[in-house]
């Protein structure tokens, strides 16, 4: 197609928007979760089948069948969404598409059965409205508010027109014919935009940096190497919608003097990646992206570039080196990437969710953002809620909203009625929150204060089964891993702890171990060179200021408490509770427990490898774990 004048954009959002609200001849829309979790659960044989079943059953030209971004209510997906009901149906299989035909299709009836249950088994309430945003008033998504993830699970994110028709390309165009570059950082100053990578750096001041360094050539770039575990904030926000990110480095191209862009992705998410590069094919057909942009005479492009999976390349200064092409490991700032970054010029640089939330912010303006969330830390933040919660997803709200509301109002609470021991935020460089900081507001000063970070969005829930040394030694071992090895403090620091730690789990630690962490730990802290060796002794510091108790029963009791450690563990046979039914001996796996039926068996400890399946197949609670 010939490329786009602003005046044809308009024309085609006009004629996009109309056949996005069903003014095409559909009966039903279906709307299919296309997010990498539900595509691993069968998703695509949903999406197919639903199609091969509308042509089956006659009714082929009635149903336009949709692949969209995640829903974010992924422990509840597949999820599929009928309209113009908005039925919407949780743990969806291949085997329902047939049923979902013909019951909302062809007969105008729901498929209840698919509908999601409240906790005590009652029918959960239906969204009033029966437009493709709206959501079931359910406990998941009534405190979320989405303005990053606006368009996940509402557009196809490999069709353009329906970005479009969704405000999508708006910000572009005011930003190209109706606003300086001073008059776009200045609205961003008004949102009050911090950066949603981890070290929330204000938006528009990075942007203004980069714009007053005189150079004729000046760099976008897009962190996308999202690294933490149980994190995926950013990953689905390409999959569900890149055209947001792309528009967004478009414009802080205007905005800061740059004409070129590259998204840094890893090469671990090949659906986002193919998604990224639909959207960006898409966008230089429709002249939104290359040469003379909407006729403007503002030229931008962006590539793609594929990292290896280095949790430093997620340092900026350390991504710019891999993406020269160099080994990812950081550099001493100053000078920072807004005056040398990418082949020393001028470097602008963000993570994936800050950029999404531009177009918005520019659309609706800074007052509406900065309307959200509290005095220090504006809009809304996007977390992947994971762990030892009944409902884990992709969830977005408010700045401020507390750990209390996330955890038990939006995730359900702890899973299978346990307690709730801690929560971990910002992934292996945050730290361990209890119980009385469950009503702590979020923003950044809050979870520092705290001893923790705001991070990227991971948030991972943990009950009275975790262990808090052990998670202290998952996270060291992970940082270990990933350490480049440049500085000493981080590649000694995070060594040395780690053994300590793997010595108190084995329980051989003492006292002075503890002091030793604090001590390695804040060295660290005050000494390494770039953010991951600052903040990979936080998981630690927090437990053990935290969870001191728990350190010590490791130390004087030789005990794990949650029995996660196997060296602590022990496991005994009563002699009155036995049955002597030999399950316990056919499921050793060190055939180590010996005895003879109807008579109690015994473990014989020299051999027993604690593998725990004696404790877990015995139906009297004859074995006890010690």
């Amino acid at each position: 197609m010939s490329k786009l004048t602003t005046d044809a954009l308009n024309k085609l959002r006009t004629e996009a928007h109309a056949e996005f609200r069903n003014k095409k001849g559909y009966t039903h829309y279906i709307l299919t979760c296309g997010g990498t979790a539900c595509q691993s659960n069968k998703g695509v044989e949903i999406y197919e089948g639903l199609i091969a079943e509308a042509k089956k059953q006659g009714v082929g030209d009635k149903v336009q069948v949709i692949k969209t971004g995640c829903f974010g209510f992924c422990e509840k997906g597949p999820i599929v969404k009928v309209l113009p009901e908005n039925s919407f149906y949780v743990d969806v299989k291949p085997e329902d598409a047939a049923e979902i035909i013909t019951t909302n299709v062809k007969k105008g009836k729901e498929v209840e059965r698919l509908f999601y249950k409240n906790p005590d088994g009652s029918p959960a309430p239906k969204a009033t409205g029966s437009g493709h945003a709206e959501l079931p008033p359910i406990g998941f998504y009534q405190k979320q508010v989405r303005v990053v993830l606006r368009n996940c699970g509402v557009i196809n994110p490999e069709v353009i027109e329906e970005y479009i028709a969704n405000d999508g390309y708006i910000a572009l165009q005011k930003s190209l014919f109706q606003w300086s570059q001073d008059d776009i950082i200045n609205e961003l100053k008004t949102s009050g935009l911090r950066g949603r990578g981890g070290a929330g750096f204000p938006t528009w001041m990075k942007w203004d940096a980069t714009k007053k360094v005189a150079n004729d050539v000046k760099y976008v770039v897009c962190n996308a190497d999202e690294g933490d575990p149980g994190a995926y904030m950013d990953r689905s926000t390409i999959e569900g919608d890149p055209h947001s990110v792309i528009e967004a480095m478009i414009i802080c191209g205007k905005a800061i003097g740059s004409h070129q862009g590259f998204v840094y992705i890893r090469a671990e998410y090949p659906l986002a990646v193919h998604r990224l590069e639909i959207a960006l094919a898409q966008a230089k057909e429709h002249g939104l992206l290359g040469k003379d942009i909407l006729g403007s005479g503002f030229d931008f492009d962006i590539e793609i570039r594929l990292g290896a999976g280095a949790f430093v390349c997620g340092e900026e200064t350390a991504l710019l080196r891999s993406l020269e092409g160099g080994r990812g490991m950081p550099t001493p700032k100053p000078p920072f990437p807004a005056v040398a970054g990418l082949w020393a010029k001028p470097t602008c640089i963000n993570n994936v969710e800050t950029f999404a939330n531009i177009p918005a912010i520019l659309v609706k303006g800074g007052a509406w953002f900065a309307a959200m969330g509290t005095a220090d830390s504006k809009g809304t933040k996007v977390f992947a809620l994971t762990g030892k919660v009944e409902n884990s997803g992709l969830i977005e709200v408010p700045m401020g909203t507390t750990l209390r509301e996330i955890i038990f109002g939006i995730g359900g609470g702890i899973r299978g009625g346990k307690k709730f021991k801690g929560v971990q935020t910002g992934g292996p460089s945050g730290g361990i929150l209890t119980e009385k900081d469950l009503d702590t507001p979020i923003d950044y000063a809050g979870l520092a204060k705290m001893g923790s970070m705001m991070g990227s969005g991971g948030m991972i829930v943990m009950d009275e089964d975790d262990c808090v040394v052990d998670v202290a030694r998952f996270y060291m071992d992970f940082c270990v891993d990933e350490s480049c090895g440049k500085c000493s403090p981080c590649r000694i620091g995070t060594t040395e702890i780690l053994k300590i730690l793997e010595k108190i789990t084995h329980g051989n630690g003492d006292e002075e171990d503890l002091v030793k962490l604090t001590t390695i730990g804040t060295a660290m802290q005050k000494a390494s060179l770039c953010a991951l060796g600052n903040t990979a002794s936080n998981p630690t510091l927090s437990t053990v200021r935290n969870f001191r108790d728990e350190y010590m029963e490791h130390i004087h009791d030789h005990k794990c408490r949650a029995g996660k450690c196997k060296s602590l563990l022990s496991f005994t046979i009563l002699e009155d509770k036995c049955k002597g039914c030999g399950v316990c001996a056919k499921n050793c796996a060190a055939d180590c427990i010996t005895g003879e039926k109807k008579k109690p068996y015994t473990i014989d400890q020299s051999k027993c490898v604690k593998c725990a399946e004696c404790f877990k197949n015995c139906k009297f609670d004859a074995v006890v774990r010690a």
